[in-house]
């Protein structure tokens, strides 16, 4: 009986494997549910990315609905979706917040003359704390926060033009059906 034992074990193992592939084949890695959603987003008070004496909190930000798009100069798929934040994202009416996520200023600076700086705003959150209350797995992700603070929507990954299109448009038009 002991000299089954491994066998067993190796089975048991394959087929946890062979049950997690066959799970996420058919599952976007991105539809990652957030227990944030229709919750207030957290409090922050953050330093700007350009002018670290002056800060943005929250409240700064209510009154209307925003995106907050979390990015870093060592993101690699931050570059690919940042053309999409140049031109799609300007085009939705409403504020885009840039959130610097566990960066260097000087690197994050540098990364947005190269490539263009498409926000109203940029917060840093060098140690990552505030990016721990969002919830934040890694970078880029972006969030709708209402115009009471509430999270309405939440993407993990780059926004592409569908993504734009089909998710993030329809969000922002289910906030103006809400709002009197």
């Amino acid at each position: 009986m002991s000299r089954l034992l491994p066998l067993v074990a190796f089975l048991l193992l394959a087929g946890l494997f062979g049950f997690g592939i066959w799970w996420n084949t058919g599952h976007d890695p991105h539809d990652i549910a957030s227990p944030l959603i229709d919750k207030p987003a957290p409090a922050f008070a953050l330093p700007v990315l350009d002018e670290p004496s002056r800060t943005v909190d929250k409240t700064s930000l209510l009154g209307k609905p925003y995106l907050l798009n979390v990015f870093a100069s060592w993101c690699v798929e931050c570059v690919h979706e940042h053309p999409i934040l140049m031109t799609g994202v300007k085009r939705l009416g409403i504020p885009l917040v840039g959130f610097n996520y566990k960066d260097e200023p000087q690197a994050a600076t540098a990364w947005l003359a190269e490539h263009g700086n498409p926000f109203d705003v940029v917060v840093a959150d060098r140690d990552g704390r505030a990016g721990i209350d969002f919830g934040v797995y890694a970078a880029p992700e972006t969030f709708l926060i209402d115009a009471k603070g509430v999270i309405r929507y939440k993407r993990i990954g780059p926004i592409t033009p569908d993504v734009l299109e089909n998710e993030i448009r329809p969000a922002i038009a289910a906030l103006a059906k809400e709002t009197p």
